[in-house]
């Protein structure tokens, strides 16, 4: 292929919003994230929240580069189109393989996420024969192919092995992200090549965090439906879809809205994506655990609680509100009070679970979201909006 074919591939600068194409992959991974979900609740121990952990590691990582590549290049290329449902196949072999990657099901999740990364590249690789991008399409590749060991070695494994080997294969992963692909012969990725669309990218990322509360409203419904409307249930159902409605409404609220010029207006706008990567993917951890502790709450709303109930029950939305405190951070160079103060009371509020049924935990979890959204919602009208910060990680508050 010439470089001038190659060249066609590529997004115009003009053509920054996300297409459907994009929110049709996205869709994939409401299945991956609610079949973490039930992955979590299986095996709700410290280890098995270490799985779930590398889990969603990797299946963010699918997202993540997939969502790098529909910035760099035109998803209405037939090519690329071709590539990203190539993709999204492969995401959904991963998802259903999810439950039991730690059991006989390794192999094939490990497979599948090997065989998405090698053979995008590859793909790529031909594709932008002749073109500039080709170089960091072939970092990317050397990378893949070195995590790949552990990835294949962990899934032939058994036991803590294979937990051992797929840590070392994500911290590969990521760290050869955060260094920009350091490769032999052709050195490391320049910045300019990461992803830095302001437009594009913040969009992205506020789709795949609505796709995580879609998971959550899919969790809620088919947890009740399992349960029927009984006179403890339908409060718990009504707590948490309240607790959804805080969620989104947090999150939005002006660094959500803000983000892509927040991206813009940064002297290095790759950086400033790089630390919203970070920031989301704290905050899809903690909707993957709320996601457990919703289906516990209107399963149980009234049972003798556990000490793991209650983690997951008020851990959940602490750990979204570290991540939005980070990303808020990110925006503006600044946290909101309320966000640590709201960290700070889940915190108080841990021991006291292990005499509360679920559903007073869960009333207790989303009375503190609610007291950081009515601090939003005071401070809008007290203050006019605040400039966003021209740092590399911040400016301003939400």
């Amino acid at each position: 292929m010439t470089t001038s074919r190659a060249s066609g591939l590529l997004r115009r600068p003009e053509e920054t919003r996300a297409t459907f194409l994009e929110l049709f992959f996205d869709l994939a991974f409401v299945f991956a994230l609610a079949q973490l979900s039930y992955a979590l609740i299986q095996r709700l121990t410290w280890s098995g929240a270490f799985q779930a952990l590398l889990l969603l590691l990797a299946v963010w990582w699918v997202w993540f580069t997939t969502a790098w590549i529909t910035e760099l290049f035109d998803p209405h290329r037939p090519a690329i189109q071709a590539l990203t449902l190539a993709i999204m196949v492969g995401a959904l072999v991963m998802a259903v393989a999810l439950p039991d990657a730690f059991g006989d099901g390794g192999l094939v999740f490990a497979g599948a996420y090997v065989a998405v990364h090698i053979g995008r590249d590859l793909f790529l690789v031909i594709a932008l024969r002749g073109h500039e991008l080709q170089r960091s399409t072939l970092r990317g590749l050397f990378w893949f192919g070195v995590s790949a060991l552990p990835w294949i070695a962990g899934a032939l494994a058994h036991g803590t092995a294979r937990g051992v080997l797929w840590t070392l294969a994500v911290a590969l992963d990521y760290a050869a992200y955060v260094l920009r692909h350091p490769t032999p012969g052709i050195g490391r990725t320049p910045t300019a090549q990461l992803p830095s669309v302001a437009e594009h990218l913040a969009e992205r990322y506020r789709q795949f965090f609505i796709i995580a509360l879609g998971e959550l409203i899919l969790v809620s419904g088919v947890t009740l439906r399992g349960a029927g409307f009984a006179a403890d249930h339908t409060p718990a159902f009504l707590v948490s879809v309240t607790t959804i409605v805080l969620l989104w409404r947090i999150y939005i609220y002006r660094a959500g809205e803000l983000l892509s010029a927040a991206i813009a207006a940064a002297p290095d706008p790759a950086r400033r994506a790089r630390s919203a990567f970070h920031t989301h993917l704290a905050m899809v951890a903690g909707i993957v655990v709320t996601s457990v502790g919703i289906e516990l709450v209107i399963a149980h709303p009234l049972g003798h609680s556990r000490p793991a109930w209650g983690a997951v029950v008020l851990g959940g939305p602490a750990l979204f509100l570290a991540g939005r405190a980070a990303f808020e951070y990110t925006v503006f160079a600044r946290v909101s009070r309320s966000r640590m103060i709201g960290l700070l009371a889940l915190a108080a509020a841990i021991p006291g679970t292990l005499h509360l049924p679920p559903l007073l935990s869960s009333v207790a979890a989303t009375a503190v979201l609610a007291g950081v959204a009515i601090s939003d919602a005071a401070r809008a009208r007290r203050h006019p909006p605040e400039p966003l910060s021209l740092r590399g990680g911040g400016g301003s508050s939400s």
